[in-house]
């Protein structure tokens, strides 16, 4: 069983679409621990609403959802300048805190760091291909 981080991009595309990111969920909430923090929960109500405009209530609902089934952390501090974006700082906190295995992220300032403290970050390609691989 994997400890796993999803960034908001992640939750994000799993609600707007029956793609890749919604069976990374799935599977996430079926066979594996996923972690969030008060901090990427308020992100992910906030991106629903503003990206894909979810009703403030159908995004309450999913966040509620996603609170029931994952386990909430207070992220670790870091610096600023751990990423090249200071925003993805929460994503890292949450990870590092919840000691994860992954995140799974679309963005492209933390996919570069390709690992966090010993936290591999991957895009969903990539993890959804490590996990059908058996390499994870």
């Amino acid at each position: 069983m994997l400890r796993i981080v999803l960034d908001t991009n992640v939750f994000v595309a799993a609600y707007a679409t029956h793609g890749l990111c919604q069976s990374i969920l799935e599977l996430c909430l079926d066979r594996h621990d996923l972690f969030v923090s008060r901090g990427l929960l308020a992100e992910i109500r906030r991106n629903l609403a503003k990206k894909i405009r979810v009703p403030a209530s159908v995004a309450e609902e999913i966040v509620r959802f996603i609170t029931s089934k994952s386990a909430l952390v207070e992220p670790d501090v870091h610096e600023p300048s751990a990423c090249r974006d200071p925003d993805d700082v929460l994503i890292l906190g949450t990870a590092t805190a919840a000691r994860a295995d992954f995140i799974v992220t679309g963005d492209k300032d933390l996919l570069v760091l390709k690992k966090f403290r010993g936290i591999a970050i991957a895009s969903p390609t990539t993890f959804a291909r490590l996990l059908k691989d058996r390499k994870v």
